[in-house]
């Protein structure tokens, strides 16, 4: 399964939304189901998804689907 799959079924599994609605351009607290406690779950989701230990900074950098993307690059996920 490619990297871009994995990182969209972990906001399809948490954000409990359709992989349908998802695309650059979704953003935290666009939708009810990305708010502060699901983007909490969803950070713990990446990490174990990509067996990484995402730093704080980065957890506040994570405003979007395509900022996840950016971010998990760093930790040397490939998209």
């Amino acid at each position: 399964m490619s990297n871009h799959k994995k990182l969209e079924n972990a906001f399809v599994s948490i954000l409990e939304i359709d992989a349908t609605s998802i695309n650059d351009d979704l953003k935290y607290q666009s939708i009810p189901e990305w708010d502060s406690i699901n983007h909490m779950f969803l950070i713990t989701e990446l990490e174990n998804v990509f067996d990484i230990e995402i730093d704080s900074e980065d957890i506040i950098e994570i405003k979007s689907f395509a900022d996840a993307k950016t971010i998990l690059t760093k930790y040397g996920v490939a998209f």
